[in-house]
């Protein structure tokens, strides 16, 4: 059987042929990435993969495989239509399952963010092939890894408000993707997968506060401000705009999720939140 990964040398990516290797052979696992040159290091068969650039060459690129991790694209530039050029090539090509990492809750989200997964959720029902949605919720490292600078200005800011996040780092969620995609019994279900353990922006500045000695506060701003702050950035414009929405939603529970269907899926506890901090802090300060 050949598992095929899009976005292979991503952040998730990597992550999910690591976590791969540990369940299947390393030659049945391939990598679908825009430059092979930057996957040499993966230790697995590569093929150019570029569904925005090259959408002509994906049914070719899929031929042979039997199960198609499509991990959502990160560029927001007509991101459902980059998607359905991959699932109907997946069709023609044979494909027997495609897994999706969507966004926790789904169609139920009210996250601006969210539109983009709904449309390729719907796109892969449309299109007949076996599936599974990954609802992943927010990755810890996206509120870690804005760390560096909120302890060189004193503090960290968002839109978050006391709304709790059931977050986990990308490594869970990665782990979750090789048991999908190497096991059996999963085929038409959507997966709401989370932490453990949710908590507050402002618990996570008491934990950034209690390990680095410094009094580092959350201020929660307005959606504007926000997005403002994240556009100086360098950001663009829209993109901070569903940056900022995705804050004030989980202010309302938007990111809260106590299932506990990702530990389950996996088969221990998710990773917590200060963990993550704790290395996060241990790599700033060691660098």
């Amino acid at each position: 059987m050949t598992i095929a990964i899009t976005g292979a040398t991503g952040q998730l990516g990597r992550l999910a042929v690591a976590a791969l290797k540990t369940r299947v052979p390393a030659d049945s696992i391939l990598a679908l990435v825009r430059d092979p040159a930057k996957a040499a290091d993966l230790g697995v068969p590569v093929r150019a993969f570029d569904y925005k650039a090259a959408p002509e060459s994906l049914v070719a690129a899929l031929r042979g495989v039997d199960t198609l991790v499509l991990i959502s694209s990160n560029d927001v530039d007509d991101r459902v239509g980059q998607h359905r050029a991959v699932i109907n090539a997946a069709k023609a090509a044979g494909v027997g399952h495609i897994i999706y990492t969507s966004i926790l809750k789904g169609e139920a989200s009210p996250m601006l963010l969210a539109q983009d997964h709904i449309g390729t959720e719907a796109a892969i029902r449309d299109s007949g092939l076996p599936y599974t949605l990954l609802r992943n919720g927010w990755y810890t490292e996206n509120m870690t890894g804005s760390l560096g600078g909120a302890l060189a200005h004193g503090a960290m800011v968002g839109s978050a408000g006391e709304g709790r996040l059931s977050a986990a780092p990308r490594a869970d969620y990665a782990e979750a993707i090789a048991v999908v995609a190497s096991g059996q019994g999963h085929q038409g279900k959507a997966y709401e997968l989370a932490g453990d353990t949710a908590f507050t922006m402002a618990e996570m500045a008491a934990e950034v506060s209690r390990l680095t000695g410094k009094t580092i506060p959350y201020n929660s701003l307005p959606t504007e401000v926000y997005a403002g702050i994240l556009a100086s950035f360098g950001l663009p414009e829209g993109f901070a705009k569903i940056l900022a929405d995705s804050d004030e939603k989980a202010a309302s529970g938007a990111l809260f999720d106590d299932s506990h269907t990702l530990s389950r899926l996996i088969g221990r506890p998710t990773t917590p939140m200060a963990v993550t901090v704790a290395e996060t802090i241990s790599a700033l300060q060691a660098a």
